[in-house]
């Protein structure tokens, strides 16, 4: 199921997050995050559930620091989803799956 999470960075954040085609959630996360620990296996259930609709991706704050300070991610976990090229729902700190869901479902609806 992992290899439903592609790993973005500062320089692929474009091409597969704001050039999508599809939403994309967009995982804020650092390896030291228990929180963020808390999060990938749902980030990771969803992915396996909803990868026709929307793209999933996680983004390492400690190596991308520049994508991280462009859309102010101040705390870890930060969720964002893009839709066309810009932040259509975010939310910050662990979630549980449902409500995951239903964010990603107001995008997508």
């Amino acid at each position: 199921m992992a290899e439903m999470v592609k790993e973005v960075g500062d320089g692929t954040f474009k091409a597969e997050v704001l050039d999508s085609d599809k939403p994309v959630l967009v995982d804020f996360w650092a390896p030291w995050c228990g929180p963020c620990r808390m999060v990938h296996p749902i980030v990771e259930d969803l992915a396996s559930e909803m990868s026709d609709q929307v793209k999933f991706t996680r983004l390492n704050v400690d190596d991308n620091q520049g994508t991280a300070a462009q859309y102010g991610i101040m705390a870890i976990p930060s969720l964002l989803i893009f839709k066309d090229g810009r932040v259509a729902q975010q939310h910050v700190g662990a979630l549980p799956k449902p409500q995951l869901k239903s964010l990603l479902e107001k995008v997508i609806s």
